[in-house]
């Protein structure tokens, strides 16, 4: 197997997304960077002004993309704009945050059906620092 094929098969081996959106909900969505909104704005084929006013808050310089009903405003029965999505949407649950607590990965597991369930925090653990080691290392 390559890197490549052995990271996704090793990600799908611990959590397996069902778009089921429990991650688009809340009050607040991530932050989104300077290359988010560059593929969002690429994505949606408008003009980065009408992104702004329509989909995106900014507060503080903090750009987030606004809420409807309690969800990130691109859910609709999963996400509208997948492929254009910023990054921290894509890493999720996969969160380095996931590995410095134990509390943490059981409060991720609760609300996200997507992670195996029979697995157990340290093989997880250990799977996902694995994956993250072989991605920085750009492998």
């Amino acid at each position: 197997m390559n890197d490549l094929y052995d990271d996704i098969y090793n990600e799908q081996r611990i959590f397996d997304c069902r778009q089921c959106g429990h991650c688009c909900h809340g009050e607040t969505t991530v932050s989104l960077t300077p290359d988010d909104l560059a593929r969002l704005v690429a994505y949606l084929h408008l003009p980065v002004e009408q992104v702004k006013e329509r989909y995106l808050r900014i507060t503080d310089g903090v750009v987030q993309m606004k809420t409807v009903d309690g969800h990130c405003i691109f859910f609709n029965e999963g996400c509208t704009v997948h492929p254009g999505k910023p990054w921290r949407c894509t890493q999720w649950p996969l969160h380095p945050s996931i590995l410095e607590d134990q509390a943490n990965f059981e409060a991720i597991r609760q609300s996200c059906p997507g992670i195996k369930g029979e697995m157990g925090y340290e093989e997880f653990r250990a799977r996902l620092a694995a994956i993250l080691e072989r991605k920085q290392a750009g492998r």
